[in-house]
Formats: structure tokens, sequence, C-alpha cells
């Protein structure tokens, strides 16, 4: 092997490694939020605010001068806010039971995805019972490395070769790169091809896991795959277990 194809086989998995420690990263930063919180925040505000601004309404009419009594233009147009602020806590509270009864019956129709094995457009690669998988499209013979981070960013597993075809089949034994057998969680995953210019790129690849529960996330119904949550948005599609193994894996480690 000359230097220039070294060069750039080390080019290509530290830009994999790079990826999937910044996917690490953020997966960490994301799980933090919590979207529904800030809606119920935002419903209660909104609330204060009416409760403030009825006191002051109330107070305004108890205060003001008899001798000049407040325009029934400034009154009326005061009422109307009145009345647009109380409508907007109702509206809010009612599309929030609305959105809670749709969640719930989500909840309620994700068991028949149970047992199944679904594949995602996620960069969370779940490790269940020693094992993971993923699927990625390239041109036949294209250069290819993939990297897998732990939950703190630190890089477990990296493997490069060539794609045996245009759609290929990645499998990982859930050892790390000295051969100590990891445990099953939630890692993040980077799949990088390099151009004969030296210029690396994402390749499109999708995970697979077997669904073991379905909860609500801080913003979207989540699919548990084991240790691992993903995103029900991200879900491409659900398929029935099967008793044999993938015979169209191109790479085991």
């Amino acid at each position: 092997m000359d230097t220039s194809t070294i060069s750039n086989e080390t080019k290509l998995l530290q830009a994999a490694e790079a990826t999937a420690k910044a996917s690490a990263n953020s997966s960490a930063s994301g799980s933090s939020s919590d979207s529904s919180s800030s809606a119920s925040l935002g419903l209660s505000s909104l609330a204060n605010n009416y409760t403030t601004f009825l006191t002051l309404l109330t107070t305004q009419l108890q205060h003001q001068d008899p001798s000049s009594p407040m325009s029934s233009d400034s009154f009326t147009s005061e009422l109307v806010q009145f009345a647009g602020t109380e409508q907007q806590v109702q509206t809010n509270a009612k599309l929030s039971s609305l959105i809670s009864l749709n969640e719930s019956s989500q909840l309620s129709s994700g068991s028949q995805w149970i047992g199944q094995t679904a594949s995602a457009t996620s960069t969370t690669l779940p490790l269940q019972n020693g094992s993971a998988s993923l699927s990625f499209s390239a041109t036949q013979g294209q250069t290819v490395a993939i990297a897998v981070s732990d939950s703190s960013g630190k890089i477990v597993k990296t493997d490069t070769g060539a794609a045996a075809s245009s759609t290929n089949n990645w499998t990982w034994n859930g050892t790390d790169n000295s051969g100590t057998k990891l445990a099953d969680g939630a890692y993040s995953v980077s799949v990088k091809t390099i151009d004969s210019t030296g210029t690396t790129s994402d390749l499109p690849f999708t995970i697979k896991g077997t669904v073991t529960g379905v909860h609500k996330g801080a913003s979207d119904l989540e699919v548990e795959m084991g240790r691992a949550s993903i995103p029900l948005s991200s879900i491409t599609n659900f398929t029935a277990a099967t008793s044999t193994a993938d015979k169209t894996s191109t790479a085991t480690s």
C-alpha cells in the first residue's frame, strides 16, 4: 500500500471519529433539554399575565377620577385585550389536552412494534445482546470508514474497508478495538468516505435494532431498542423479527 493510500485512510478515520464524537456530545446535551417543560412554563406565564392584567384593570376602574372617567374607547380596547388573553389561555389548555390524548393513543398502539426489528435514520447505534448493525449506501469499491463512540465521546471501535455493492450491511459484535467486550447500550456511529482529492463526506446509513418498548420523549414519542431510544420520527420501517441471520453482511467486527 502506497503512502498516499495510507494517508487517505488515516484522514478518513479521523473524520469518522470526529463525527462520531460530535454525535455523542450532541446526544448528551440534547437529553438535558425538555421542550414539554418549556411549553408548560409558557402556558403558566400566559395565565399569570392574564391574572395580572385582570388585577390592573380592576385597580384602574377603582381608582379612576369620577370627574374625568376613562374614555369609552380606551375601556373597550382594554376589555377586548382582556377577552383575547382569556381565550388564548383556554385555547392553549385545550390544545395541550388534545396533544396529550393523541400521544397516549400512539403509546397504546406502539405496543404492536415490540419484538419487531426497526430501521432508523439515526446516529444512535443500539448495542443489544452484544450485537449491533447498520446498512449504508455506497459505490462498489468505495473506501469506507466507520467509527463508534460511547456516550462520553470516547472512540471504542473503528473499521475501514471497501464497499462490496451499492447497499452494504455492517455488524458489530460489541468488542472495542482492543477486543474487550462492551456493555449493551446506546453508542454513536459515523460512516464516512473519501474521494480522489482527499475530501471526506458522510455516507447515508440506517441503524437497526429490536424494539423493546415505546415511551414519551421530550418532544416526540421514542422507540426503545434496549438501552437506546430513537425518536419515532426517525424510524423508517418496522419488520417482523426473523430467526435467521442476515447473510449479506460485508463485514463483522
